[in-house]
């Protein structure tokens, strides 16, 4: 029988100020049940009798592995393909025509997109059949890699494997289906090679200082992520993107989230969508 382990309202709040400034997840108040049980069987496979051993364990931890499993552990990770299927539809018929049209007369054509929250890869992958459905026969003239970043080790293994149930992807039209995918087993599908290779997964968190870019980017999708910070983290997280951005770039945010246009540069385009102009 699993060991009750319960929590005391000091290990609730050591516990929930280290992750809000490891990952910018605020767990607010009245969330201990919810924090207990994804925690409570981990705790028991370490060895642990309470939460205070396990915060010692957390901050005492040098590599970094405690941290990432602990992120894994709390992280909502839920997301399929074509999910808030407008901002493909945008991405399709706006954004990609203006980028199109202001580098293709560059030596060096390319789209410079980041997924900052790739998850299990639907994200990526979707844009990335856009990109190759869009240029076409001319798709070889162009630099459409992307990266695809995510704090969670778990879902990038799931993404890099880019093996999908025939159910994950009905919503996909038929056409991808038959020509982005091969069969595994009557099942399972997965991505071709031409499309993996073309999305550059890495580990990354939304809360370091800087973010490792050399050139800026075209396009940024954070899709509900914010939904989980507070205003303060937000505020941050935006403006930061906002430096990343090209004059004219785009940055993509979930429905249920929002910018304070009230304090932020960017400017709104439409529900969730938002761009740089200097």
């Amino acid at each position: 029988m699993e060991q009750l382990i319960e929590i005391t309202k000091e290990e609730y709040m050591l516990l929930a100020d280290y992750i809000y400034k490891e990952s910018g997840i605020d767990l607010k108040k009245n969330k201990e049940l919810l924090l207990v049980g994804r925690l409570r069987k981990l705790l028991v496979e370490l060895g642990f009798s309470s939460f205070l051993e396990y915060y010692h364990y957390l901050i005492n931890d040098k590599t970094g592995v405690a941290s990432s499993v602990l992120i894994d552990k709390i992280s909502t990770n839920h997301t399929f393909f074509m999910r808030e299927s407008d901002h493909f539809e945008y991405f399709k018929n706006s954004v990609l025509p203006y980028l199109k049209n202001s580098k293709e007369d560059r030596l060096k054509r390319d789209i410079r997109l980041w997924c900052a929250a790739s998850s299990t890869g639907e994200e990526p992958y979707t844009l990335s059949f856009l990109m190759k459905e869009y240029f076409g026969k001319d798709a070889s003239l162009w630099d459409t890699r992307l990266l695809a970043t995510d704090i969670s080790t778990t879902v990038l293994d799931v993404a890099k494997r880019g093996i999908y149930s025939c159910k994950d992807i009905e919503p996909l039209p038929r056409a991808w289906k038959m020509k982005y995918f091969t069969r595994q087993d009557e099942d399972y599908v997965k991505v071709i090679d031409e499309i993996k290779e073309n999305v550059i997964f890495r580990r990354f968190n939304l809360m370091n200082c800087t973010f490792p870019f050399s050139q800026k980017l075209d396009v940024i999708f954070c899709r509900n992520v914010m939904i989980y910070f507070d205003q303060a983290t937000k505020d941050r997280l935006s403006e930061k993107m906002y430096d990343c951005l090209e004059s004219g770039g785009f940055l993509f945010i979930g429905h249920s989230e929002s910018i304070n246009l009230q304090t932020t540069k960017f400017k709104y385009v439409m529900p969730s969508v938002y761009r740089k102009w200097a």
